[in-house]
């Protein structure tokens, strides 16, 4: 598939392009950093319910799955993905004030609805103007991207310290605060002009694109890899809450929040050493057994007298059950889907893996209201059925892609 030419000015490297980049995904993963920890606290000490914790978090999930490749493909097909990008920004600044009001259910379930679909696209948009910079000028995408990584690890630690001294009620504000910053920041942003390729999630590459990819081998691994990481959804929604009820501090809850992350990006660094040679289903197998045993090491530490080393240990974890299954899915998608395709296919695993968060994170609030911590042992079959789905694609898949 050809491409379309570039215009003179889009041939020009903007000065400054890959600090602008850098300051640009600095920003955009701050908010995450904040609302990911402690955005559940917030709603738990305004008195809600874990099952209506489990609704506000898992609704907007819903939703942007739906709404985010609208705002991608709008963003491909503006004068200049910027200004989509300035607009989104703008909006998440506005519908994030509306957590100042008084906080019924109502109320913050529509904000944060409508956070979720200005919100979203925020990162994807992101991606597209990097991706743009490494094919046009040869920028280096990792160098730009990981700053991303960094902010969202100082946003879980600084965030801890501020609530340690303010409680909850100052995650509105931060959460207000970092939007703000990324319009400040984005009033920087590289202007490149439209894309020569669609975003990732673009809905017009995804229209034009799926019936290829509608293989066993693909789709069997796209959809195990999205169970897999749909398996954090109780994680996600009320690990904050339990450290909270077993009196851990909110700046060392932020710091095991971090330490996640931190061996997050370890892992990133330490892949082509440890798996390059590995057939990417062993090592989605392997990220499979990991997230099992993470689900049933969880609940098991506190009882067993470990303490918060151990939920330090089982934390390390994330760069197994996380890591491994975001590197496997791209070198899948790298192995075996075509380059005018990989839009779709991104797109195709944007869903898989949002559906399957959303779904796990509300039952995880009649879970965690009956269980406790113990509910934790409900993700073990939830991973479980991502292995098994790992291995049919495995069964399904031609023997000269298992042995690259």
């Amino acid at each position: 598939m050809s491409l379309p030419p570039l215009s003179p000015e889009q041939l020009i490297k903007p000065r400054r392009y890959e600090l602008r980049m850098a300051l640009l995904f600095f920003t955009v993963l701050v908010p995450s950093g904040i609302y990911l920890p402690y955005f559940p606290l917030w709603l738990e000490e305004h008195g809600f319910s874990p099952e209506k914790i489990a609704v506000i978090l898992s609704a907007p999930m819903f939703l942007r799955v739906a709404t985010t490749p609208l705002f991608t493909s709008l963003a491909d097909k503006a004068s200049d993905r910027v200004n989509v990008y300035l607009a989104l920004a703008m909006a998440s600044v506005v519908v994030s004030a509306g957590y100042f009001l008084s906080p019924s259910y109502a109320s913050v379930l529509i904000v944060s609805l409508v956070l979720a679909v200005v919100w979203t696209p925020h990162s994807p948009i992101a991606d597209s103007l990097a991706l743009s910079g490494v094919r046009r000028f040869g920028a280096n995408y990792p160098r730009m991207r990981i700053w991303g990584s960094i902010s969202y690890l100082c946003a879980n630690l600084v965030g801890g310290f501020i609530l340690t001294s303010t409680g909850a009620g100052a995650v509105p504000i931060m959460l207000f605060v970092s939007f703000c910053a990324i319009v400040a920041i984005g009033l920087m942003a590289p202007r490149l002009g439209r894309p020569r390729r669609a975003s990732p999630l673009s809905a017009t590459d995804l229209q034009q694109a799926v019936p290829s990819l509608l293989n066993p081998y693909f789709l069997y691994f796209a959809a195990g890899a999205g169970v897999i990481v749909g398996s954090h959804g109780f994680l996600y929604g009320f690990s904050s809450i339990y450290w909270k009820s077993l009196g851990i501090s909110d700046s060392v809850v932020g710091f095991l929040w971090a330490f996640g992350v931190v061996c997050e990006v370890g892992m990133f660094m330490a892949f082509n050493r440890l798996f390059s040679r590995v057939p990417v289903v062993r090592v989605m197998v392997f990220a499979a057994i990991g997230a099992v045993v993470r689900w049933i090491a969880f609940p098991l530490i506190w009882p067993l007298g470990l303490g918060v080393t151990g939920f330090f240990g089982i934390q390390a974890l994330h760069a197994i059950s996380t890591a491994l299954v975001l590197i496997s899915l791209q070198k899948m998608i790298g192995e075996t889907v075509s380059e005018e395709r990989t839009g779709a296919a991104q797109g195709i695993a944007f869903f898989a893996n949002g559906f399957s968060m959303a779904a796990v994170t509300l039952a995880s609030g009649p879970l965690y209201q009956r269980f406790g911590v113990e509910g934790f042992f409900a993700m073990v079959p939830v991973a479980l059925l991502g292995l098994a789905l790992i291995v049919l694609a495995a069964r399904s898949a031609p023997q000269r892609r298992l042995r690259r």
